[in-house]
């Protein structure tokens, strides 16, 4: 267990830090970083830099959408997490079709980002029921 794993089960100061959603988007985000660091050099500053900041975006918009005042605007922070997840998994296809991973890499891949979009479709959904404003 990571320290990081260790603050994130005693004490939770982040609002953010406590959503199933950032979980899960910090879980997939190093499943990309492990993924394409075995990508050819020459795709350092293309797909691998593209998929990483796509990736990084998802958590990143989860956790400055959960400390803002208003349910309007963490929902909109939830869509720009959705979109760059999109995106992921769009390159997550180039990759496949470059043979930069294997198709079973692929699937498991595809099957976070499936979770990871139900999560923050879910969350979107309940936000759009609070009412607050």
């Amino acid at each position: 267990m990571t320290t990081a794993d260790r603050l994130l089960t005693t004490a939770k100061y982040f609002r953010f830090e406590r959503l199933e959603v950032w979980q899960l988007a910090r879980k997939f985000t190093v499943k990309i970083y492990r993924l394409t660091k075995k990508f050819p050099k020459d795709e350092l500053f293309g797909l691998v830099s593209q998929l990483r900041r796509a990736a990084i975006s998802i958590i990143l918009n989860i956790a400055e959408g959960s400390d803002r005042k208003s349910d309007i605007d963490f929902r909109r922070f939830l869509r720009i997490s959705l979109s760059s997840l999109e995106e992921v998994v769009s390159g997550l296809y180039i990759s496949l079709d470059q043979n930069f991973m294997s198709q079973r890499e692929f699937e498991e891949l595809y099957e976070n980002a499936n979770e990871l979009a139900a999560k923050l479709n879910a969350l979107i959904n309940k936000l759009n029921k609070s009412g607050r404003q």
